[in-house]
């Protein structure tokens, strides 16, 4: 069977990416590892240092000391501790918003992202224009942050975190797209469908379906 380690930096992304499994690609064995300090402490810092980052890269070598044979960070936050991860390892990495991002441009050129985690924008922003560049296709990304949303949601009150997410949809109205940032915030897609006419997408879906490929890729090619 096929392990994929979830590495998760806030309980709340949990449910969402394992809706997304369960609906998508129920063969696979996902194993949670869940370090919420992760995010608590990433809170309190305006950039990534490298103290977070050599925390988060243990973590994923933890994930694939037990087995995996791809993993999936669920936290949009650390975007260059991946990166170096990826670099480590002989097993698929998948940041949260690779997939998402080429569904947003594969609609247009102006993306517009509802975003409820401050200190993950700067290095999703800095993501996006990456993949893009790699892509060859130019595109903008407008960001807002719903504040207070995260809050509620951490203390159990979806309804609201909705809520607020939806109501600053009209402001991306201009948009192509419109990219919910988190795997938490994916909670609020129909809330926000609801009241945009701009397509909008989340990260959970498109993460599977994209390291389910990865996966079956690796498995197929040549042993080294």
């Amino acid at each position: 069977m096929t392990r994929i380690v979830l590495l998760h930096a806030t309980p709340v992304a949990m449910a969402p990416i394992q809706a997304a499994f369960a609906e998508r690609w129920p063969e696979a064995e996902t194993v949670n590892l869940l370090d919420d300090g992760l995010s608590i402490d990433r809170a309190r810092e305006p950039d990534l240092s490298e103290d977070m980052i050599e925390r988060f890269v243990a973590f994923g070598r933890y994930a694939h000391r037990i087995g995996a044979d791809g993993i999936l960070a669920t936290c949009s936050a650390f975007g260059p501790a991946l990166d170096r991860l990826a670099d480590t390892l002989p097993i698929p990495v998948l940041k949260p918003n690779e997939a998402m991002f080429q569904a947003a441009i594969a609609q247009g050129s102006k993306i517009g992202m509802l975003a409820t985690f401050g200190p993950a924008i700067a290095t999703m922003a800095e993501e996006f224009e990456e993949f893009t560049a790699r892509a060859g296709k130019a595109a903008t990304l407008r960001t807002v942050l719903v504040q207070g949303a995260m809050d509620r949601l951490r203390q159990g009150d979806a309804e609201t975190h909705n809520r607020l997410v939806a109501e600053q949809a009209p402001a991306l109205a201009d948009c192509d797209a419109i990219m919910l940032a988190h795997f938490s915030t994916s909670r609020a897609a129909a809330a926000v469908r609801a009241v945009s006419p701009v397509p909008v997408l989340t990260a959970p879906d498109a993460a599977v379906d994209r390291i389910r490929s990865l996966v079956e890729q690796a498995a197929k090619a040549p042993a080294r």
